[in-house]
């Protein structure tokens, strides 16, 4: 494998962060925690581990990941949310990897929903692109839905592996998720001088579970696949209930 830092940012990740460097370690030769000032034991955790850990203030997901990455030992960056731990067979694929500077690689995203792994409703298939040269990648979005933007053009690879995302273990832990998320959301929204109207609170929201539930076909997903078509249609409610908030109080 050629040389790579596993880069991951956290802020009170305690719970999931032993994992996730754990399996790390075996593929990258720097694996760096950068740290917005938890309050738990993330920090300790991480070095234990064998992480190296800085700390810095928060400055949105992608002015954070930019600042992590530029602070990593080499160029190409396994960039690892802390609540993502990689699988047998995709450390395999890592350790064999010899990186093309004209590809980044793209992770099998596999997401843990209270036990249970989805399989459907959207979540998966979710490929990733997590593996990239920091030279010529960059994380673009100024609120939630960060991108890596490319300054040349390259393909993606997808490698063999599931990255397991241990998101949601309770389902209170994915309604505050949510909220967080739709207010977010929301102020990306005003800044790009976006409206709320009555079609959007309460007619997308209905579209939006009829396209989880059918057409993602998240029934298979048996009970939770419900459930997360519900709240897909309450995301997306709150998101515009509170960008007519915002508007309104501008």
């Amino acid at each position: 494998m050629h040389e790579l830092s596993a880069v991951v940012i956290t802020y009170n990740e305690a719970e999931n962060i032993e994992a996730c460097v754990s399996a790390l370690c075996r593929v990258a030769q720097e694996v760096l925690v950068v740290d917005s000032q938890s309050t738990d034991q993330t920090q300790e955790i991480a070095r234990k581990a064998g992480a190296k850990v800085l700390e810095t203030d928060w400055q949105g997901y992608s002015k954070t990941k930019n600042f992590a990455n530029q602070q990593a030992r080499f160029d190409w960056i396994l960039s690892i949310d802390a609540d993502e731990v990689l699988s047998e067979e995709l450390i395999l694929s890592l350790l064999n990897l010899e990186p093309d500077p004209k590809k980044v690689y793209a992770l099998d995203r596999l997401t843990n929903y209270c036990g249970q792994w989805i399989r459907h409703s959207g979540w998966y298939p979710e490929w990733k692109i997590r593996l990239f040269n920091r030279k010529i990648s960059h994380w673009e979005g100024a609120f939630v839905h960060e991108k890596l933007q490319h300054q040349k053009a390259v393909t993606t690879e997808r490698l063999r592996g599931k990255l397991f995302h241990y998101s949601y273990k309770t389902s209170e832990d994915h309604l505050q998720r949510i909220r967080k998320y739709a207010r977010l959301s929301a102020m990306e929204l005003q800044a790009k001088g976006k409206k709320s109207n009555f079609l959007k609170r309460w007619i997308s929201p209905s579209i939006r579970f009829l396209k989880t539930f059918l057409f993602k076909k998240a029934f298979l997903d048996g009970k939770n696949g419900w459930i997360i078509s519900k709240r897909n249609a309450y995301l997306v409610h709150l998101k515009y209930t509170i960008l007519s908030d915002l508007n309104r109080k501008q």
